[in-house]
Order: C-alpha cells, then structure tokens, then sequence
C-alpha cells in the first residue's frame, strides 16, 4: 500500500494525488480492485535475481452495470511501454467479468496526455464537472462502452 501510495504522489500534482487514507479506502471499498503492474528492478536481490518493481497500478470499481476507473498511476520510467495500456485494457476485461457495459473516469481538463490517451483507448468526453478538484479544477467525465470494445 505503501509503494502504491508514493507512487501515486509522485505521478500527480500535490492537489490531485490521494492521500494515504483516501487511496487506501478507494482500493477497500466494496466493488473495487486493484491491478498492479511489475516488472525487474535494476538491482539484484540476496537470492540473484532481479527484484520486482511496481511499474504502475489501476484502482477501478463497478457498481451494478457501471465500471468506474479511480486512478490509474505508471511510473515515469515506465511511460510510454505499454504499461497503461494494459493496466487499462486488463481492468476492462475485469469489469466486463463482473457485468459492466460502461466504464467513466474523470481526469483534468488540463491534462492533455491522458485525454489523448483515454480517447485512443475509445473514451470519450461525456461533461465537464466545474471545480471537481480540491484546487477547484475543473474535471472531463470520460466514459466508454464497454460492449462496442468486444467487438475489435
């Protein structure tokens, strides 16, 4: 948790990351899990191998027919390999399992490479949310259906 955590502060702005408290009650909440993504570390371990290391994780939750994606963090040696995409292709395929035909998602208005990136993904901006942040920025609701993205 505690990994996940400082990774989450260092991918977003002191006023958009979570706080411990808020993260950890996110991944508890009934409906939600988490997926991590690992990979090698640069050292080798006591036993000689590699060690893992977290190179991102996705919080998501459904609630009856609707996914809801909470946070999606990679870390910035890991951006742009693949590592979002498939934290958010798997998270997809869960919520598929679990019954969902929509996911949402809300992100910055100013973050431009994560709107560019959801919309690759088949989002799209759905509204705005005035002051939705704790620094009173504005959020795009993104959603995606999830029952067109069966058929690729």
């Amino acid at each position: 948790m505690d990994r996940l955590w400082r990774i989450d502060q260092a991918c977003f702005d002191a006023q958009l990351a979570y706080s411990r408290t808020e993260l950890a009650l996110y991944m508890h909440r009934p409906g939600s899990f988490t997926l991590v993504a690992e990979g090698e570390g640069d050292e080798v371990s006591g036993n000689g191998k590699a060690p893992t290391a977290i190179l991102g994780f996705i919080v998501a939750e459904i609630r009856r027919k609707s996914g809801h994606i909470i946070t999606i963090d990679v870390v910035a040696e890991a951006r742009r390999a693949g590592v979002g995409s498939a934290l958010l292709g798997a998270a997809e395929e869960e919520l598929l399992r679990a019954g969902a035909v929509a996911v949402a998602l809300e992100t910055p208005v100013n973050n431009a490479a994560a709107i560019r990136f959801y919309k690759q993904k088949g989002y799209f901006v759905e509204k705005t949310v005035a002051g939705y942040y704790s620094n009173h920025m504005d959020a795009l609701v993104m959603t995606k259906d999830l029952r067109r993205s069966l058929v690729r």
